[in-house]
């Protein structure tokens, strides 16, 4: 079974050991000045590092949206929803008819009208915007990730697709 512990570091940041089902165990450390690094372990000697990396804040922000498969979702699982609860989290293609292609989100008043979050826009040429303001564009042909209850996300897509409720 997979476990994370996590461990202050005073002065330093704090530290997160993951033990993954596979058996592997990595290390991540964010350091308070925003600095990450990773370590994964030798299976075969617990206490020795077989790779590391050192990341900035940018750069651990990209990994963490290209594994949390923001930036790209293996094609297998397109339609896939991620439940938690009552939150739901679900990927949604704009169509080059959407009427609600080529406008803000603050012009859709997305949240106001449908209480659903945009937490990401992934444009055609595989560009991110991660946490979106109001005035991000939704382009044709791009991807948005949705968080809400599945009512809400039926509710977002109608009103991407359609201009209105």
């Amino acid at each position: 079974m997979a476990s994370l512990r996590e461990i202050d570091l005073p002065g330093i940041g704090r530290k997160f050991q993951l033990n993954a089902r596979s058996g592997d165990r990595l290390v991540i450390i964010i350091h308070d000045d925003g600095k990450r690094e990773l370590y994964i372990f030798n299976p075969d000697s617990p206490d020795e590092w077989a790779a590391a990396a050192t990341l900035d804040d940018e750069e651990a922000r990209q990994i963490g949206a290209i594994i949390g498969g923001v930036i790209y979702k293996p094609a297998a699982l397109e339609e896939m929803e991620v439940k938690l609860d009552q939150l739901v989290i679900d990927w949604y293609k704009v169509e080059a008819t959407a009427k609600g292609a080529g406008k803000t989100i603050g012009e859709l008043k997305i949240r106001q009208r449908t209480g659903t979050t945009i937490i990401a826009v992934i444009e055609p040429d595989h560009a991110s915007h991660i946490a979106p303001g109001p005035d991000q564009v939704i382009p044709a042909h791009s991807t948005v990730v949705l968080a809400g209850t599945r009512d809400t996300i039926k509710a977002c897509k109608r009103l991407i697709l359609n201009g209105s409720l």
